[in-house]
């Protein structure tokens, strides 16, 4: 892991950094999270019969559209033309000791560029599971969003790497 923090200059200032001398290369990234509700919130989800609609369609959406903007919600963020953004939703329900019901969200990133796109991947699966938030608060204002991570990069100087079965939260 790297001891240096890129994003700050010697004398301390934040300052984002040069990857103009980097090669391009095909990047990867893979993150994922969930949020965790009641098991009558997910039956509506799963059900189709949420007053705003189809809940993981727009969450879908908002995912994606969170991935294209990145650059913007994060100051020191490399603005990264996205060659591919995949987001999949999973509601799963709980079986009490396992976990709790909740919907998973899972984004793969990718470009052909000079820095990575796990930035891209995590803000995915943020902004999709608060879209979840968003359209069932009405009936469930205790969600919980848990296990956002970054699961698996590819690409770059710094190669492959993949959280290991020590790093890994269950997701449902």
């Amino acid at each position: 892991m790297a001891s240096v923090l890129t994003h700050f200059r010697n004398d301390g200032a934040a300052h984002m950094v040069d990857v103009g001398a980097k090669d391009e290369t095909h990047r990867i990234a893979v993150a994922e999270g969930r949020i965790e509700m009641r098991p009558e919130t997910l039956r509506l989800i799963r059900e189709g019969k949420h007053d705003k609609g189809d809940v993981l369609g727009v969450a879908r959406i908002a995912a994606i559209q969170a991935a294209k903007r990145t650059a913007e919600l994060i100051p020191l963020c490399h603005p990264v033309p996205l060659t591919r953004i995949e987001v999949d939703l999973e509601a799963a329900a709980g079986d009490g000791d396992a976990g709790a019901d909740a919907v998973r969200c899972r984004a793969r990133a990718e470009t052909v560029g000079r820095t990575g796109v796990e930035m891209e991947a995590l803000t995915a699966v943020q902004v999709g599971l608060l879209a979840i938030y968003d359209m069932c608060k009405a009936a469930d204002r205790g969600m919980t969003i848990a296990g956002v991570r970054l699961v698996e990069k590819a690409g770059g100087r710094s190669g492959h790497w993949r959280a290991t079965a020590a790093e890994e939260d269950p997701v449902p």
